[in-house]
Parts: structure tokens; C-alpha cells; sequence
């Protein structure tokens, strides 16, 4: 059984930084593509970023720029370094992973992705 850990959720002032982590548990695989989701209240859930088993990334259009994302294979680990965040950026932020699918099929669809976690809230003040 998969499950996937998030951490690093917390407040911080618009301009700040924050670094969100997920590891996957339980995989004997690996993922082949991690992924950071979205979702503000009120809002549809959004694709933040996502990062290849090789490093390759993509990135939605409201954060390109402000944030990366990583990996560690070794631990089958995935961070999110947010920076110069603003209060558009106040959301539920849902880590997603798939262990068969390479990120350049399955992209920021929500649909495509086989293992969720529970979310960590981001909260951004002005």
C-alpha cells in the first residue's frame, strides 16, 4: 500500500519562502513522476509543478519562476521550494505521484495520477 507523506505547510508573509516535502511510502518501484496539486476554496484544483524520474520539470503558469521543484530518488522524496509567495498562493497543496507513467504522458492531469496525499495547508498574509 502507497501512501504519500507531506510536510512543510505552515503560514508565512507574502514575499517569504516555504519548502513543502512528500515521500512515498510503500513503493517498490518507485514513482516515475511526482507532482504538487493545488486547491484554494471556492477554486478548482490547479497543477503546481511536477519532476521526472531524470529531473525534468514542468511547471504551471502561475509559479513559473517563483518556485522549483526537487527530487531524491533514493528516497522516492519530492520538495516544493516556494518563493516570493503571495496570497494567490493560499491553498490546500496536494502532493501526487505515479509509479507507471512517465511525467511527460500523465503532465499536471489530475486524472492521470495513481497515488495522492492528504494535503498541507499554505497560508500566504499580505
Amino acid at each position: 500500500q502507497v501512501q504519500l507523506v507531506e510536510s512543510g505547510g505552515g503560514s508565512v508573509p507574502a514575499g517569504g519562502s516555504l519548502r513543502l516535502s512528500c515521500a512515498a511510502v510503500g513503493s517498490t518501484d518507485g514513482m516515475r513522476c511526482m507532482a504538487w496539486f493545488r486547491q484554494a476554496p471556492g477554486k478548482e484544483r490547479e497543477g503546481v509543478a511536477n519532476i521526472g524520474i531524470v529531473g525534468d520539470t514542468l511547471f504551471g503558469d502561475s509559479v513559473e519562476g517563483r518556485f522549483t521543484i526537487s527530487r531524491d530518488n533514493a528516497r522516492d522524496t519530492v520538495h516544493l521550494q516556494m518563493n516570493n509567495v503571495q496570497p494567490e498562493d493560499t491553498a490546500m497543496y496536494y502532493c501526487a505521484a505515479d509509479e507507471r507513467r512517465f511525467c511527460w504522458y500523465v503532465g499536471l492531469n489530475q486524472s492521470r495520477y495513481d497515488y495522492w496525499g492528504q494535503g498541507t495547508q499554505v497560508t500566504v498574509s499580505s
